[in-house]
């Protein structure tokens, strides 16, 4: 007789009661009038009074009535973004946060197989359950040839062995439907091991959206109510989103009751250190699920049990006996109101506190100064002729477009003309394997406002690049050798040169050590200073650092020219 039963059954003590609460049985969507014993970190029994297994060891928390629910999993997250998760993961907590599921795009697509092995080792030993996703980007050879090949190849599809690494990463359509690409490899070992494939299909629709259920099995990109359904119609499980990229939820809400719950799952793709500190996570997903007309008991289903079955979480999402112990109590249900948290059995939070707190760690050095790049103010010089040149035209969100612009020309060149709104724009390739031949791309881009100066960022989305923008040359240069010299990071300079906002990203040149409080405020700065200077878009920060990401169908930067992203080709300034 296991330990669990002999508590069950009443014939020795819990380690941990949690009583009088009103327990979730996510199975069901009821709440039911229970206690909950835990022993050795596990769930040993729901029973309507825990009294007979109360100890002179046993910690016995009152639930005063409240709700009581698993703790919440994060089904789709960037952990490799802007912050080190070792320095935040106690914010998670305080949200209800006990288990996420995160791509290792930004790290993995800079360091390959290592960059996912350091993202495994940082989280290893934190009180939340990070599992991974292997980041195929590495693989794709739509604009670019593949960074990975060979024998990185094999490592890269070899992470699948590794029981925290739950599937592949999402996977851009625009690169998987209707061609061979050198990933179908990992998509087959993922197939193989019964892990699934995750599916970025912003803009798929239709013959391309059925082709695309072929490869993957869920997929966040849902961002009306008839998506929604298109996809769960094609078996794809549906991963609603609220975070610090987009608020899809009211196409959810629309359509969940349609397809049937358990299609469903919640996510934040991301949670920015801002948007961390005052909204938390996972908690404010649900919240926003309630508000948009989900069943609260429904919306705490997507955020537990769904994610568990989707990804794997054999022993995660339910209160039931047998599974590990992370519970959630909530002071106010619709407003998800997170009072304690047990993780692994482990009370982690107290009072809406978290009573663990930031943990640094040291990366190999290949990690730090990952920002070589060439930035002497002739990388940004673009040949000048007669006529109009292509030039992306940044609309909102992660949204552009292609149109012309003509640039002034001066000695032979052509020069920003920030008083036509035509800015200069460059891609570069900051890749350990970067060689001369791909060191990158200058263009031109509309829309976005910027006046003088310049910013540069090492945030590429899909591309280990540095992004600069700019009315000047020389202000793009001096931009852009700050991000070096930082080892990664955010820059904005006056047309002088004077660097008037910054924060260092040091790890991977895509994450801060620093403490959550001073990234948030240092992204304030830099969003500030961008508006000084004359950048009038709603999202600054989003607008430059999606420029590379051809994960949504528009006219994005590559290192060797224009992605055209529909038609899958790279173009250069002619309009053709």
């Amino acid at each position: 007789m296991n330990d669990l039963q002999r508590v069950a059954l009443g014939k020795e003590p819990a380690d941990l009661v949690v009583a009088d609460g009103r327990v979730l049985c996510p199975e069901t969507g009821e709440f039911r009038s229970r206690d909950v014993a835990v022993v050795n970190n596990r769930i040993a029994a729901l029973p309507e009074s825990a009294e007979g297994v109360v100890g002179p060891e046993t910690e016995v928390i009152n639930a005063d009535d409240h709700a009581v629910v698993p703790g919440f999993i994060d089904a789709h997250t960037h952990l490799d973004l802007l912050q080190s998760y070792e320095t935040v993961y106690h914010r998670s907590l305080e949200g209800g946060t006990t288990a996420v599921v995160t791509e290792c795009s930004s790290i993995g697509g800079a360091f390959g197989a290592a960059g996912v092995e350091q993202l495994l080792a940082a989280t290893a030993y934190l009180p939340v359950t990070v599992r991974a996703t292997v980041p195929p980007t590495p693989l794709f050879d739509t604009f670019e040839p593949p960074r990975a090949t060979g024998r990185e190849a094999d490592r890269l599809i070899g992470l699948l062995e590794d029981d925290r690494v739950i599937g592949v990463g999402e996977s851009g359509w625009i690169h998987a439907v209707g061609r061979d690409t050198p990933a179908e490899a990992l998509y087959e070992r993922a197939r193989e091991l019964g892990k699934p494939v995750t599916g970025h299909g912003a803009g798929c629709r239709g013959a391309k959206l059925a082709a695309f259920a072929s490869i993957v099995d869920d997929d966040h990109e849902a961002i009306s109510t008839d998506g929604v359904v298109a996809r769960a119609e094609n078996g794809i499980h549906v991963v609603g989103r609220y975070g610090s990229i987009r608020d899809d939820i009211d196409a959810l809400a629309g359509g969940y009751e349609r397809i049937g719950i358990a299609e469903c799952s919640l996510s934040t793709d991301g949670m920015w250190p801002r948007d961390l500190l005052h909204e938390g996570h996972m908690n404010a997903v649900v919240r926003r699920a309630i508000e948009a007309g989900i069943e609260p008991a429904d919306a705490v289903r997507m955020a537990t049990l769904n994610p568990a079955r989707h990804f794997g979480f054999a022993d995660r999402g339910s209160l039931a006996p047998g599974n590990v112990a992370d519970v959630v109590l909530l002071s106010d249900l619709e407003r998800v109101a997170v009072r304690t948290v047990i993780s692994g059995g482990e009370v982690v939070v107290r009072n809406g506190s978290a009573t663990v707190g930031p943990r640094h760690r040291e990366y190999p050095d290949r990690f730090y100064g990952a920002a070589e790049i060439r930035t002497d103010p002739e990388r940004f010089t673009v040949a000048g002729r007669e006529g109009p040149v292509r030039a992306i035209c940044y609309e909102a969100g992660l949204l552009s477009s292609e149109t012309t612009v003509e640039p002034r020309r001066d000695g032979g060149g052509f020069r920003a003309d920030p008083d036509h709104d035509v800015l200069k724009v460059a891609l570069l390739d900051r890749h350990p394997d970067a060689s001369d031949e791909t060191e990158g791309f200058t263009g031109f881009l509309a829309g976005f406002g910027l006046e003088r100066g310049a910013a540069a960022t090492s945030i590429t989305w899909e591309r280990a690049g540095v992004l600069v923008v700019g009315a000047e040359e020389e202000a793009m240069s001096r931009a852009a050798e700050r991000v070096r010299e930082l080892g990664g990071g955010w820059v904005v300079v006056d047309e002088g040169g004077e660097v008037t906002a910054e924060l260092p990203l040091r790890i991977g040149a895509t994450c801060s050590d620093l403490d959550l409080e001073e990234t948030a405020t240092l992204l304030g700065t830099i969003e500030r200073a961008l508006r000084s200077q004359g950048a009038d878009v709603e999202r600054p920060l989003l607008a430059v650092q999606t420029l590379s990401f051809t994960g949504v169908p528009a006219l994005k930067l590559s290192f060797s020219g224009y992605a055209d992203v529909l038609n899958r080709e790279l173009v250069g300034l002619d309009p053709g």
